[in-house]
């Protein structure tokens, strides 16, 4: 079998796939080698804590099983400590080893949630 059951299944089933309409922070990314596209959303609070966190888009299986564990993984965290996450964090949370050709699909949804700890000053 290519990938766990489970990587399946949340690409089959996503969990938070869906619009925040009053999200603070919102960011977007792609990966253009194989068209796996994002928009994320998450509500923070003034320090920064993710109080809620979602995302829209489309990609391959693991990408889109990323997105979902990142989303729910990502809630009640900082960007900060968010921004110290890494394809070891992903691969941790897939079960597996991303081969080098599926590495980016793996880190999308975390690299473009990452942009945005770069961009806003939370004092």
């Amino acid at each position: 079998m290519l990938y766990k059951d489970f990587i399946v299944d949340l690409y089959k089933n996503p969990i938070n796939k869906r619009k925040i309409a009053d999200a603070n922070v919102k960011s977007s990314g792609a990966n253009v080698t194989c068209g796996d596209h994002f928009r994320i959303y998450a509500k923070t609070d003034k320090k920064g804590r993710i109080n809620d966190i979602s995302f829209e888009g489309e990609g391959c299986a693991i990408s889109v099983a990323a997105a979902c564990l990142l989303t729910e993984k990502a809630k009640g965290k900082t960007l900060k400590e968010i921004s110290k996450w890494n394809s070891d964090t992903i691969n941790k949370w897939l079960g597996t080893e991303l081969t080098p050709s599926r590495v980016k699909c793996g880190m999308l949804a975390l690299e473009t949630l990452q942009t945005v700890e770069k961009k806003i000053n939370f004092a």
